[in-house]
């Protein structure tokens, strides 16, 4: 995700809590998402494009964040 901004999201990771705890929860969807997609957690397709949409807009949050440090550097 965003390879582009690697480095800025290393250290926006060790220095700004809530980008942290943004991108620690799209981890977690992300891997919620594969497990019922593969079968190992079950889950209706309902459950599934709930937790893509979620993810989506965690994503979109961390690109306005992204965009907004790579501006102010």
């Amino acid at each position: 995700m965003f390879p582009e901004y690697r480095e800025l999201i290393s250290r926006l990771k060790s220095e700004d809590a809530h980008f942290s705890r943004l991108f620690e929860r799209h981890n977690e969807l992300d891997h919620q998402i594969s497990n019922m997609e593969t079968g190992v957690t079950p889950a209706d397709s309902f459950a599934i494009e709930s937790l893509k949409k979620e993810k989506l807009l965690l994503k979109d949050k961390l690109y306005v964040v992204l965009r907004k440090a790579h501006e102010a550097a």
